[in-house]
């Protein structure tokens, strides 16, 4: 996919991108646009993947609210 001009690769467990393509979903988003809105707001020590896992674990345990790690 491309996020912010460039090309990237995300490796994640099947069930993580059912997940992250759920809360893209109820978001109306995307997936390019939810990956992006992650990315974006993701801190430098933490990897794509990572923050991507996160905010799917964020979702589970904030009541359903997304947050970007």
């Amino acid at each position: 996919m491309t996020i912010a001009g460039h090309r990237t690769s995300v490796a994640l467990e099947p069930e993580f991108w059912r997940a992250v393509e759920t809360l893209a979903a109820r978001r109306g988003l995307s997936l390019t646009a939810f990956v992006a809105e992650i990315d974006g707001a993701r801190t430098p020590d933490r990897n794509l993947a990572s923050a991507l896992r996160v905010a799917v674990l964020a979702t589970l345990t904030d009541g359903g609210s997304v947050r970007a790690p």
